[in-house]
C-alpha cells in the first residue's frame, strides 16, 4: 500500500516530533508499505523518509522545483518528482496515495489534512484519513469540528470521514483495516488505452 505522511517541516519544532516521524517510517517499511511524501529531507519530512529506506522501505517524494532550488530535495528518495508548484505537488502525492497519515504540523500540514477530509467528506475518495496525535497537538482543531457541526457548519459524515489516534500502532491497523488500493484511469496516466 501507498501510504502518504503529512508532516512538519519545521526546524524549531520538539525533537519528540522529529522521533515519532522517524518511528512512523521504520513502522511503514516494516509493514511492507511505500511511502509518499513531500520530498524533503528537513524535520519530520526528513525523519520519515530516512526511517522508511533504513528499514527497507521504497520513498516517494513530490517536491515543487522551487524546493529543490535551495537545496532540500531528498535526492536518495527510489522516485523523486518535481513538479511546477505546490498545486501539483499535492494532487501527484493524492493521486499516487492509498491512505494519509497526518502527523503533528503546523498551516501546510492541515492545509493538506483539509484537503484530502473535505474531499472524503464530499464523497470523491473512500481512502483511510487518520491522524496520529499523540501529545494532543490537534486538540483544539477536534473542538473547532465540534464546534462547526454543532453550527449547522459540516456534515455528520466529517467524523467518519477521519480516524484521530495515539499510538504509531493505532494508526497502523486504522490505516490497513480500511485502505483500498487505489488504481488510476488510463485518462489520468496519460496512457493509450489497450486495444
Amino acid at each position: 500500500m501507498n501510504i502518504c505522511v503529512f508532516c512538519s517541516s519545521s526546524q524549531k519544532i520538539d525533537q519528540k516530533y522529529v522521533d515519532l516521524a522517524a518511528e512512523v517510517g521504520t513502522e511503514l517499511a516494516e509493514r511492507g508499505h511505500t511511502l509518499v511524501s513531500g520530498g524533503a529531507t528537513v524535520s519530520c519530512m526528513g525523519a520519515v523518509t530516512r526511517a522508511t529506506r533504513a528499514a527497507g522501505g521504497r520513498t516517494v517524494g513530490v517536491i515543487p522545483q522551487s524546493l529543490v532550488d535551495i537545496e532540500i530535495a531528498d535526492t536518495e528518495s527510489d522516485e523523486l518528482i518535481v513538479t511546477a508548484d505546490m498545486r501539483e505537488r499535492k494532487g501527484l502525492m493524492d493521486a499516487r496515495s492509498d491512505a494519509f497519515l497526518v502527523l503533528p504540523g503546523g498551516i501546510g500540514t492541515l492545509e493538506e489534512l483539509f484537503e484530502i477530509w473535505t474531499s472524503r467528506v464530499l464523497g470523491l475518495h473512500d481512502r483511510p484519513l487518520v491522524i496520529l496525535d499523540p501529545w494532543g497537538l490537534f486538540e483544539p482543531l477536534r473542538q473547532l469540528i465540534d464546534n462547526l457541526y454543532e453550527a449547522g457548519f459540516t456534515r455528520a459524515n466529517i467524523f467518519d470521514a477521519v480516524s484521530w489516534t495515539t499510538s504509531v500502532e493505532e494508526a497502523f491497523e486504522h490505516l490497513e483495516g480500511r485502505a483500498k488500493p487505489v488504481r488510476p484511469s488510463v485518462e489520468e496516466l496519460g496512457e493509450s488505452a489497450p486495444g
